[in-house]
């Protein structure tokens, strides 16, 4: 019965110029159409297979139909729509090509838990440069290594203190841009630098917070970000920013996700 349907329109078609070239006229009018969108708007993976999907079923149509114009138009629509995918999704694929998942005795190693003297010397540090409005960006190492950004970074292999932090940060210091990588109680360098987020946010949100954020989205780390705007402080995990309104709060989500111990 289907086949039967799609014959008589088919039929249809066929025998009917006007409505054919009516139709043809159309559908190369939506192709056109969704591409201006795709270059405009349309930068997000859903929304690249919600397109994918509408320039494949017009194609069908068009196809089935030998509509003359449409059918070359949709053909080469797709070869466009490709590549147009690789082109927006160049930032997505790299962010996976950065980081590679360690195996379980990798991940053992990195797993140091940070003490309470350090989480406590990373909040004072923190709470101190926010009152000074010092921006500052500082990631707790996790499960996925952050080494391939140390390596670019300024090796550093300190043990954490509150001191050391306020210097690295302070405007006048040469490693003062960039991020601190911290692996347990250690820092291990400065300087480094991260992927920005692709995610849309409010033109107000600075370098520093979309670095924060971004490393965030492909690692299990956990970056705390300080605003040299502001002052205000944020802890960037899992690709979101929570704000921190004191020392307290920080020094309880820090011992949440860090695994904190006593020594």
């Amino acid at each position: 019965m289907i086949d039967e349907f799609f014959n008589k329109i088919k039929t249809f078609f066929d025998q009917n110029l006007v409505a054919r070239m009516i139709l043809d006229g159309w559908l190369t009018l939506i192709i056109v159409s969704v591409l201006v969108l795709l270059a405009l708007k349309f930068r997000k993976a859903l929304s690249l297979i919600i397109i994918g999907l509408i320039i494949f079923a017009f194609y069908g149509v068009a196809k089935f139909l030998n509509l003359p114009i449409a059918g070359p138009v949709y053909t080469t629509a797709m070869g466009c729509y490709i590549l147009a995918s690789i082109i927006i999704l160049a930032p997505e694929l790299r962010k996976i090509m950065e980081v590679q998942p360690k195996s379980s005795d990798q991940q053992k190693a990195l797993v140091v838990s940070s003490t309470q003297a350090t989480i406590e010397a990373v909040t004072e540090a923190v709470f101190n440069m926010s009152s000074l409005k010092v921006g500052a960006l500082i990631t707790f190492e996790q499960h996925y290594s952050l080494q391939q950004y140390a390596e670019r970074a300024i090796s550093l292999n300190a043990d954490v203190s509150r001191e050391l932090l306020e210097q690295i940060f302070i405007k006048d210091s040469p490693l003062h841009d960039g991020g601190v990588i911290i692996r347990g109680n250690k820092i291990v360098c400065a300087a480094a630098y991260y992927t920005l987020t692709q995610v849309d946010l409010d033109k107000t949100i600075g370098s520093r917070h979309r670095a924060g954020i971004g490393v965030s989205e492909i690692t299990d780390s956990l970056t705390i970000i300080v605003s040299e705007e502001t002052g205000d402080v944020h802890v960037a995990n899992s690709g979101f920013m929570k704000s921190m309104n004191n020392k307290n709060e920080l020094i309880e989500y820090l011992s949440t996700y860090l695994g904190k111990t006593t020594v």
